[in-house]
């Protein structure tokens, strides 16, 4: 943000970014006269995890699972790892949100940290998935992609996920959408997925 247009610092005024480059990173934009502070959680050379604390109130761990070296700590083993390292910083008043870059179509059976494994871990802990939750779907059956592969509606993918607290989730909740492809793949070979709680 701090390389962009004014209008787009005016409207991001209130963000955090980590990144290698000016374009290529992961950010928390919060509205205009909401407060965001940085949570000191050691990265263990994981860079793409940024954790923050929003208005004094709860917590968002914002992900970007990447392919790396060594392969097992490529994608959903980055999250792993973080995960295992920092559960018991998460709270009640946490959330996790990000391109998590995985689904449980992509298991590899006798890896401890695969994705299903990992949602397992999560719900120990009390998160649930807000998709799946809001749209009574089960890992790897998603109906509503949130990625297409080259920007081609033939290669959609579900790999972007929200997970919440079970305490802060209504009965019966259903406060999740997601974009249009034909609304957003001009802008990236991503949609939005929009949580209201």
């Amino acid at each position: 943000p701090n390389s962009s247009t004014a209008d787009y610092r005016d409207w991001a005024s209130d963000f955090l970014w980590t990144g290698s480059t000016k374009s290529k990173g992961i950010g928390i934009f919060v509205k205009n006269g909401a407060s965001i502070e940085p949570l000191d959680w050691d990265s263990q050379g994981l860079v793409q995890f940024l954790p923050a604390r929003i208005d004094s109130r709860f917590d968002i761990l914002a992900v970007w699972t990447q392919n790396v070296r060594p392969a097992s700590l490529g994608y959903i083993g980055q999250f792993w790892k973080y995960f295992q390292t920092h559960r018991n910083a998460l709270t009640q008043d946490s959330l996790i949100i990000g391109d998590f870059n995985s689904n449980s179509i992509w298991d590899k059976p006798r890896r401890a940290w695969n994705h299903s494994e990992c949602v397992r871990e999560l719900e120990v802990c009390g998160f649930r998935s807000l998709y799946h939750l809001a749209k009574n779907e089960r890992q790897g059956e998603e109906t509503n992609p949130t990625f297409y592969m080259y920007r081609h509606e033939s290669r959609p993918f579900h790999i972007d996920y929200g997970f919440a607290h079970h305490s802060r989730i209504p009965d019966g909740w259903t406060g999740v959408s997601v974009g249009d492809p034909t609304e957003w793949l001009s802008f990236s070979d991503h949609v939005p997925i929009i949580f209201e709680l």
